[in-house]
């Protein structure tokens, strides 16, 4: 970032500038951008977050404790210094997203006000924690503001550090000092640990406290291990064993990346602070003069990259949101994710050479001067206007935007519908736990017409019980299913993803809800990687068949991978069976509603009739 985002890094007469930091950053910022693009590929990229964090406690307090021992802290230069680089591409950011919602996507002006508020004064992760979806659930209408999180962690950390540290070294020799700083950091995991809720994930991925302790094992660091008072002189075996760690810390950052998932318990109840550990001995290993991790990580698209890490991570969801509004993607994930990767580096270079890097020092005193120097035609010619115009009207626009009332967007069709299925589904869900399912008249000209089933297919499907377990798709079409399948217990739930399938199917056994036969609706809301797969499976466990639904998520990059893998499982199992309701839908967009995933009234027919006869046949 820079998260580290603006943390100066380390200079000194002897050791110079650590550029092996900007390898960090490079190796984080790609894992979150390539997570957020490609998330079955790179299921735990998010984790690029804990090292931006650890780079900015470290730097901060190396540069405060300098400070403190050559005579006191400069908070107002240093609180000047840090907010005069994150402000202005913040500011930025917000102002064109908001500029083009309002003129594009109208919808996302819901609560805009206390987005850009909150966002300015550096508490939004805390409004997403009450607001906010879930930072995973990647379908149901993204924030492109969502990942901004992260920034106001990191400047209530700037704010508030510098004041914590200050009263601790007040009161305690900094052996002490350094030794609190650690226990904080192991509080605040217990602390993840405990909030943990696997139903609501927001608390504690967003939240200051439970988000610390990569930040303050930063910190821990700086005290253990202050770069200007390393030996640069090691002999060969210490020099041998820093690399050593410093490369087997740097494969595990990366393996992380690949194998670690944000939607189980164990990422929150300690495997992110032992990744987070992890990552400060790689950090350990970069900053010592006496280790070649440094020069390893050097390189000239490190260092391109690390000077823009910021502005790559502000712009990235605005860009990635408002495409995949425009794009199908699912067809060709690859392909669109480079498009896009190219359209967040150029928008990021533009701004790190306008707009970053003339601020990097500039003077914010002079900036009514520099204003009126702006409107001096004489002095500075025609030319100007052609970049204050559209500024201008930019500007104007995202503040029209942001004065827009409030209004709550309207309610879909699909909402209302899901909404009533919702109430009816209750409700016979609870007549079949009683035993009293309602009949269906199989004689009915019109219900055959309906749903293209003969006599005998609707008498066999009345008799059939089975469990259908899915996600908003599911919840949709749960009325439609009933009508057929009178003895289908359904349990849908809007936003649900794959991961939640194992607790659920778990309870629905437990309370005898989980029938011989097993339908199976997920995929919709995000990728899942094959441990999933296999977890659902296991706890659904032997004698069931399973009838799977492949997803129909033209609009997402995870597509062809759920699709692909729910085959695998068809393949490896033979009591799983593949619903392809993706190849059979292919060819009728008619059947679906605005978004493209979830159907009209005749799209829940007609993936009511597959399921049907997928499972008759």
């Amino acid at each position: 970032m820079r998260p580290a985002f603006e943390e100066d890094q380390l200079r000194s007469r002897h050791h110079g500038y650590v550029t092996g930091v900007d390898g960090m950053r490079t190796i984080a910022v790609l894992g979150v951008i390539i997570y957020h693009l490609l998330p079955n590929m790179m299921v735990g990229g998010f984790l690029g977050v804990p090292l931006f964090l650890l780079i900015s406690g470290y730097f901060v307090t190396n540069q405060l404790l300098k400070k403190s021992d050559r005579g006191g802290i400069d908070l107002v230069h240093f609180y000047q210094r840090r907010f005069s680089r994150l402000y202005p591409i913040l500011v930025t950011m917000l102002v064109f997203t908001t500029a083009y919602i309002t003129l594009f996507d109208r919808m996302q002006l819901h609560h805009i006000k206390a987005v850009i508020v909150t966002n300015l004064l550096w508490v939004y992760n805390w409004w997403e924690i009450f607001n906010g979806q879930s930072y995973f659930d990647r379908f149901g209408g993204e924030s492109p503001f969502t990942h901004l999180w992260t920034l106001g962690v990191e400047a209530q950390f700037y704010v508030l550090w510098p004041l914590i540290l200050l009263l601790l070294l007040r009161f305690f020799s900094k052996r002490v000092v350094k030794w609190l700083i650690l226990l904080l950091a192991i509080l605040s995991a217990v602390e993840m640990a405990l909030l943990f809720g696997p139903q609501n994930i927001n608390r504690v991925y967003y939240g200051t406290d439970t988000r610390a302790f990569s930040l303050l094992l930063g910190s821990w660091l700086a005290f253990i291990w202050p770069r200007e008072q390393l030996n640069e002189r090691l002999n060969k075996s210490a020099t041998r064993l820093l690399n050593t760690v410093g490369i087997v810390t740097l494969a595990l950052t990366i393996l992380s990346f690949f194998i670690s998932n944000g939607q189980v318990p164990q990422t929150y109840h300690g495997a992110m602070f032992a990744y987070s550990f992890v990552g400060m001995l790689l950090l350990a290993t970069i900053v010592h003069p006496g280790a070649d991790m440094n020069r390893w990580l050097t390189n000239p698209f490190f260092k391109w990259v690390g000077e823009r890490s910021y502005g790559i991570y502000v712009y990235q969801y605005p860009v990635m949101i408002f495409y995949e509004a425009k794009v199908q993607i699912g067809a060709h994930p690859i392909m669109n994710a480079v498009i896009e990767l190219l359209l967040i580096v150029v928008i990021s270079e533009l701004s790190y050479r306008f707009i970053e890097r003339p601020l990097k020092h500039y003077s914010w005193r002079d900036l009514p001067l520099t204003i009126i120097n702006w409107f001096d035609v004489k002095r500075r010619g025609w030319k100007q206007w052609l970049a204050i115009i559209p500024a201008l009207l930019v500007f104007f626009v995202a503040v029209a935007g942001f004065t827009t009332p409030d209004r709550a967007p309207k309610t879909t069709q699909v909402q209302t519908r899901i909404k009533q299925s919702r109430h009816a589904t209750a409700a016979r869900n609870k007549l079949i736990a009683e035993g009293k399912a309602p009949k269906i008249d199989v004689n009915s000209k019109s219900l055959q017409k309906k749903y293209g089933l003969s006599k005998k297919e609707l008498k066999h499907a009345s008799k059939l019980k089975v469990t259908a377990i899915g996600d908003s798709v599911m919840a949709d079409a749960s009325d439609s299913i009933q009508q057929v399948v009178p003895h289908a217990y359904v349990e849908a739930k809007v936003g649900r993803q794959g991961s939640d399938a194992p607790a659920v199917i778990k309870d629905l056994k437990a309370n005898g809800h989980l029938n011989r036969i097993v339908i199976l609706n997920l995929g919709t809301n995000g990728a899942m990687n094959s441990e999933t797969v296999n977890q659902i499976i296991q706890s659904i466990g032997k004698g069931h068949q399973i009838y799977w639904i492949t997803a129909h998520v033209p609009t997402k990059s995870w597509e062809k991978t759920v699709n692909n893998q729910i085959k695998q499982a068809a393949k490896k199992h033979s009591n799983i069976h593949v619903v392809d309701w993706n190849q059979q839908s292919a060819s009728h967009s008619n059947w679906f509603a605005d978004d493209n995933v979830h159907m009209n009234d005749n799209g829940n027919v007609q993936f009511t009739r597959l399921i049907v006869k997928s499972i008759l046949k």
